[in-house]
């Protein structure tokens, strides 16, 4: 539709207001353009550094405590004896400790207590000439005695054994030349069995066999006295052949005496001097005294082996010799040899009326003259 001709006039005004606006717009962007630069721009660099060293040091001194500057030790005890190391009081007082919780027994150390060989009833103790000891094992292949000492009876020196309140052993004396002159009546009134007689010797320098002086006497006197007797020889062989050769000259010295207590054959170390039986090993000597007695028993006479506990254990081998009774010689009040005996040589200074000075106390455990 056509517009009245009253506008036409109104339009020919309207591009000279436009670039007026447009002008006062781009003179105000201008300016705030300015504006904007003049207050983003950084302040002078040397200020800034030196507001924040300021700040800095000033928080710094906030921050660092005060430096306290204390005097040394030797001012404080300047004129005094006093040393530094004397202010050192911690010592004082020390720690408490726990208290050490007590061991238990290791297993090796239960069995060296329960395998104590003084306590375990496998050992014996044997006590050698020269002081030393040694536990042996006892050898479970040996017979051993059955005796209780607890029923033994000392009266008088005369030991007594008993058995359901009888007596059941036999008390005995040993003699030789070095009892001198014995009264044998006298003996058997004070209450002496038996007596076992020296019949000889064989030197232990030497090797020359000797008869006891006193034996022939002793024997008759003895037998006369209603005494038991048995004869024991004192061996010094070094073979099984001089062996033999002393067990004849004991069988050729009974003569007709019809003894009733056993032959001994009494092999031991001599004291204090060297002899000629201290070459032989142990095997050696177990033969020899083999020897005598085998030689004795084909005779017809009973035997006895002679010897204390370190002969009988360490010096022969008796697992070759049970045939034979054993006389043990221990000074003791009980004996301790395990294995079996039949007569015990308790003491070596007895006294018995009709003998001069000690003598060799003896206990048989057998009844020899009814054997």
């Amino acid at each position: 539709m056509k517009m009245p001709d009253d506008f036409d006039d109104h339009s020919s005004l309207g591009p000279t207001v436009m670039m007026s606006i447009l002008a006062v717009t781009a003179f105000v962007a201008v300016i705030l353009v300015m504006v904007l630069f003049l207050n983003h721009k950084p302040k002078n660099s040397t200020a800034a550094s030196a507001s924040r060293s300021a700040d800095s040091a000033q928080a710094s001194q906030e921050a660092a405590p005060p430096v306290i500057i204390y005097p040394e030790t030797d001012e404080l005890v300047g004129g005094s004896e006093l040393h530094p190391d004397d202010f050192d009081f911690w010592d004082m007082y020390p720690q408490e400790t726990k208290e050490p919780e007590p061991e238990e027994e290791s297993e090796e150390e239960t069995e060296s207590v329960q395998e104590d060989p003084s306590t375990d009833g496998k050992h014996t103790l044997v006590q050698y000439a020269d002081g030393k000891e040694e536990w042996v094992l006892i050898s479970p292949y040996l017979p051993k005695h059955e005796y209780d000492f607890t029923k033994l009876v000392c009266q008088s020196d005369l030991m007594k054994y008993y058995e359901n309140g009888k007596q059941t052993s036999y008390v005995g004396v040993d003699i030789s030349k070095f009892q001198d002159y014995v009264d044998f009546v006298k003996v058997k009134k004070a209450g002496i069995d038996f007596v076992m007689l020296r019949v000889g010797a064989r030197g232990y320098g030497t090797g020359q066999l000797i008869l006891d002086e006193y034996f022939l006497d002793n024997i008759k006197r003895a037998t006369d006295a209603g005494l038991e007797v048995g004869v024991y020889f004192y061996s010094q062989a070094i073979s099984e052949a001089e062996a033999i050769e002393e067990a004849n000259m004991v069988l050729q010295n009974l003569g007709d005496y019809k003894i009733s207590y056993p032959v001994a054959f009494d092999m031991e170390k001599v004291e204090n001097d060297a002899a000629r039986t201290d070459i032989l090993t142990r095997e050696e000597k177990t033969a020899i005294a083999k020897a005598f007695l085998d030689t004795v028993t084909a005779a017809g006479h009973k035997t006895l082996l002679y010897g204390n506990k370190e002969w009988l254990i360490k010096e022969i081998d008796m697992s070759k010799l049970t045939a034979y009774d054993v006389w043990l010689s221990q000074a003791a009040d009980i004996p301790d040899y395990p294995y079996k005996f039949s007569m015990w040589q308790y003491s070596y200074e007895g006294s018995v009326d009709g003998i001069t000075g000690y003598v060799d106390m003896n206990i048989s455990f057998v009844n020899y003259s009814e054997k």
